[in-house]
């Protein structure tokens, strides 16, 4: 397969930019875009600082193994800008022409709310159930498929006439709704999640007419808004009003949540806000009156309603699981972005359930502009009373009245000295965590001479240091010398994919579960009239095809860019592997180490670089000396008895693996406080100072001066850069009862500031992935229980502390005049 290149590389980029940004100019449903793994879109971005271009395109890395080659499918949880990037139909094919390659994985943008649209990278997967037979088969299209054409799709694959299917819901192997073909609902409308099983039923005596009566149509029962007599009768029984069940008085609020498809992060936040008294006093009565269905910023009222009847179920009597589908498929509608397999982040989809329902229960119909005035010297309470004033006067809800605060922002030119006050709501306060300036690597050290093998080595570098800085610092770890260097590469798949060349690489490019190579060399072997000669690894029963077929880790040394013989190739690789020699055989006979046999070794093979395709490797072979020449060793039993590649050529470190240690110590303060700090503004976000007329990097001062009943605090726990994603595992102690923050707030009217902890969101393990549960405080219990997922056990409240903690949710503490006056209004 050879590659068609005739652009310069800039005239490649400049081609691409144009196609792109034509692309987005003429957005519209059904445009098809398609999947390219990061790994290789990056190296063809990087290829004008690189010393040859990349080579075809490369999805493996991208595509689920166990899927059949006919019809690729992606791996799960893959991010986009990390795994993989979208690119237009013209774009992908501009590159297919350059480079060849693929597969190719073709997906179609959608129109979503409010006439935004994105490309469905994972359609609906849906798992069907013939009940005839009990066979399974998958079925993939569109989440806005609509149920008819379901029904086509399973009748023709499955040889059923229309007229006799019957397709159910099927989840958790029940029978629960009947699908309607006749209906215009999607898919994503009958609430159908990811991996959703559906059962095929058929009905030879049926009639061509279709019979909507069957019993069990739950989405006849999904109520529209909340309804007056169920929301008065589940506050009861969350009032304890009940006597079935757990005897005297039945528990409530202890279901759990069944995860839908890594939907832990929705359930953590699910159950915090389902355990925060204001909203259940609020959700489990009438609010039907408060929905604003025209608000142009909501979801006219739907995710409202979608919370309130979970919340209903979570506070009914019982102690089964809820399955949140309802509420997913809302969820997926408004926000695509939490849709899908990967899993999420806790505090942004609290962050859009907070704003959503803000916007869902908004009393203000009409918003009155109001300019923002300055300050202008007059006392602080008077200015942030007029603020709030205008805030109200546009925001009016539930979500503002509970969750809302108000901070006083000071800016500070540094030139002149004129300063800006400001006062802006927020409805949680994001806290950064105390974190190292310095990141751990590990790197393997290849020695080239054939006198040693492999050392990893872990060293200590800045965290937003260059490659330079990594190949000193491994360097100085392995006793380099001053004749020699070192080659380092990004292993994947049992090659090397691209060669760390270029010592200004930020660091940030390498992720922490890349695998990175140091080759070492002497300086005479490097250098004019050498070539790169890279050693990769087969099993011998394999047949000429070697994608995906590789194993071990790939040897990389140089040789002179001449001809090279036969055994001039087996010598070198004879050396290369001499480490791996084992002294006896299994026969016990002592093995000849020596090398030269007029026999040869090894099975060698050429790999072309545009090509998956081995050939034999000729008589005479010239090395290419602009690029490493791949040759591929195919081993059988010999080998492996010669050679003991299991413990070396395998299990190659990641660059960085987390721990479950603790690193340090920290207290909530201490993090508010790095909050509050004043600090310059960052080069991106200059201020223009009205006094000089400029833009200045103004210092800027945060101070705490309203605070709400529920004040939610974000623990940043996660750092990102364009390619590195890391978590700290710091851990926070965090008072249970009595967090005072009284000397924090610049605004002494009056109010307690006294809180005490009533729910926390926890993440587990790290980037990426991990796992998502909840602590919850039962009030009229005083306990505390964990809910992770459908399981609910309580727990011990000294043990709700751990490096886990990520948002913490607190109430205010009333004195008793409060309360009591309070109570009297």
């Amino acid at each position: 397969m050879e590659t068609h290149v005739p652009c310069t590389l800039e005239e490649e980029r400049r081609i691409v930019t144009e196609l792109i940004s034509e692309a987005g100019d003429n957005l519209k449903e059904g445009n098809l875009y398609f999947v390219i793994s990061n790994r290789w879109y990056t190296s063809w971005q990087r290829s004008s600082r690189e010393p040859t271009r990349p080579g075809p395109i490369d999805n493996h890395d991208i595509i689920d193994t166990q899927s059949d080659a006919s019809d690729p499918q992606l791996c799960r949880r893959l991010e986009e800008g990390v795994d993989y990037v979208l690119v237009p139909q013209q774009v992908w094919k501009k590159l297919v022409e350059w480079y060849k390659g693929g597969p190719t994985i073709q997906r179609k943008l959608i129109c979503q709310r409010f006439q935004s649209y994105s490309v469905e990278v994972y359609p609906l997967c849906l798992k069907l159930t013939d009940s005839r037979d009990k066979s399974s088969a998958t079925i993939r299209l569109s989440k806005q498929a609509s149920v008819g054409l379901l029904y086509e799709l399973v009748c023709s694959a499955r040889g059923v006439s229309k007229e006799k299917a019957r397709i159910w819901d099927y989840f958790e192997k029940k029978k629960s709704v009947l699908l309607d073909p006749s209906s215009e609902r999607t898919l994503e409308e009958s609430c159908l999640q990811v991996d959703h099983d559906i059962l095929l039923e058929v009905d030879e005596n049926a009639s061509s007419k279709y019979d909507t009566s069957s019993a069990g149509n739950e989405l006849a029962l999904v109520p529209v808004g909340p309804t007056r007599s169920d929301a008065t009768n589940t506050m009861h029984g969350a009032n304890g009003h009940s006597s079935s069940g757990f005897g005297e008085r039945e528990k409530r609020g202890l279901r759990g949540l069944h995860n839908l498809g890594n939907t832990c992060f929705m359930n953590s936040t699910l159950q915090c806000l389902a355990h925060t008294p204001p909203f259940v006093d609020y959700f489990l009565k009438d609010y039907s009156d408060d929905i604003n269905e025209d608000n142009p910023l909501g979801m006219r009222g739907e995710l409202a309603t979608a919370v309130g009847e979970l919340l209903r179920k979570l506070w009914s009597s019982g102690k089964n699981a809820v399955a949140p589908r309802f509420f997913k498929t809302k969820l997926d509608r408004f926000a695509p972005q939490f849709s899908g397999y990967n899993q999420h982040d806790c505090q942004e989809v609290l962050s859009f359930l907070l704003d959503g329902l803000h916007e869902d229960l908004n009393k203000v119909k009409q918003k009155t502009y109001t300019e923002s005035k300055d300050s202008d010297g007059r006392p602080d309470d008077e200015v942030a009373e007029e603020m709030w004033k205008y805030h109200k006067a546009r925001n009016d809800s539930v979500i503002v009245d509970v969750c809302q605060g108000q901070y006083k922002s000071t800016l500070v030119c540094p030139d002149c000295g004129k300063f800006s006050i400001t006062f802006d709501p927020f409805m949680y306060l994001t806290l950064p965590l105390p974190t190292s300036l310095t990141r751990s690597m590990t790197v393997s050290v290849f020695y080239g001479d054939g006198n040693r093998f492999r050392t990893p080595y872990t060293v200590t570098v800045p965290k937003d240091g260059s490659l330079g800085d990594l190949s000193n610092a491994i360097g100085a770890a392995c006793g380099l010398k001053d004749d020699e260097s070192l080659l380092l590469a990004d292993v994947y798949a049992h090659k090397v994919y691209k060669y760390l060349e270029t010592p200004l690489l930020s660091l940030s490019e390498i992720r922490d579960n890349d695998r990175i190579v140091a080759y070492r060399f002497n300086q005479m072997h490097r250098g004019p009239g050498k070539a790169k000669l890279e050693i990769l690894h087969s099993e011998q029963k394999q047949d000429a095809e070697i994608s995906g077929k590789l194993f071990g880790i790939p040897l990389v040394t140089y040789v002179n860019s001449e001809r090279h013989s036969g055994s001039d190739i087996d010598a070198i690789i004879s050396g290369l592997l001499s480490p791996l020699h084992r002294t006896h055989s299994s026969s016990g006979s002592l093995e000849d180490t020596t090398v030269g046999e007029k026999e040869f070794s090894f099975s060698v093979f050429w790999l072309d670089r545009y090509s998956s395709s081995l050939k034999p490797l000729e008589s005479d072979f010239v090395p290419n000396p602009l690029s490493a020449t791949r040759l591929v060793v195919k081993w059988d039993e010999k080998e492996h008895e010669k050679y003991d590649s299991s413990s070396y050529l395998n299990d190659l470190p990641e660059v960085y693996k987390a721990t479950s240690s603790v690193a340090e110590k920290v207290s909530l303060f201490s993090c508010l406080e790095a909050f509050l700090a004043e600090e310059p503004l960052g080069p991106d976000d200059m201020w223009c100072c009205p006094a000089c007329k400029e833009h200045r990097q103004a210092n800027k001062k945060l101070n705490l001066w309203k605070l709400p009943e529920i004040l939610v605090f974000h623990l940043k726990r996660f750092a990102y850069t364009r390619f590195l994603k890391s978590k700290i595992d710091t851990f926070v102690d965090f008072p249970i009862h009595d967090l005072d923050l009284s000397k924090y707030v610049k605004n002494k009217e009056g109010e307690s500031y006294l809180y005490e902890l009533y729910a926390i969101s926890n993440h587990y393990g790290g980037m990426g992935g991990g796992h998502y549960t909840a602590y919850a405080k039962l009030m009229d219990e005083n306990k505390w229980y964990e809910f992770d997922d459908s399981r609910v056990s309580p727990i011990d409240e000294p043990k709700i502390k751990s490096p886990a903690a990520y948002v913490l949710f607190y109430r205010r503490v009333r004195s008793e005049s409060e309360a009591s006056s309070m109570d009297e209004d």
